[in-house]
């Protein structure tokens, strides 16, 4: 009847359409995050002066051993991190296996997040340097926003 096999069902044209959007997000979005990172790690030095692109976007390299403003820094926490994006990937696939078409935004959103939760896993995996940050310092008058990147973004 035209459709494939998936988890013991048949797949259809929209739900096919639906996958291969997924991918396109994904793809599109991990491949920017890891362009992005390689051009930082042989352009910027690390502990390196803030350049500026555009006059106004700092470039800071920085490696983060830790999450999300540097919360749980150390080696054992690649590994907890690690494990904990394998489980977020396996949460957002299932959540857009549930989403509809119904849902055009959840079905980019989804995709982006789990490009970028790939990306910080593809650096966390690699070596033991931490991610690869290098979009700011951004000094918001009160506070110093924390270094990132694409897969950040995402």
């Amino acid at each position: 009847m035209g459709g494939s096999m998936n988890g013991g069902r048949l797949m259809g044209r929209s739900e096919r359409y639906k996958w291969w959007i997924f991918a396109a997000v994904l793809g599109t979005v991990l491949g920017l995050d890891l362009a992005t990172k390689s051009w930082a790690l042989h352009d910027l030095h690390p502990h390196g002066p803030t350049r500026y692109l555009f006059g106004w976007l700092p470039l800071t390299l920085h490696f983060n051993t830790g999450g999300l403003w540097g919360v749980g820094q150390g080696s054992v926490s690649r590994w907890v991190f690690s494990i904990a994006t394998v489980g977020a990937l396996w949460l957002l696939i299932h959540l857009y296996r549930r989403t509809s078409f119904a849902r055009p935004f959840r079905m980019v959103a989804i995709p982006m997040i789990a490009a970028g939760a790939l990306g910080n896993l593809v650096d966390r995996l690699r070596w033991d340097h931490g991610v690869v940050d290098f979009i700011g310092p951004f000094d918001l008058g009160f506070m110093q926003w924390p270094i990132f990147n694409v897969a950040d973004m995402a």
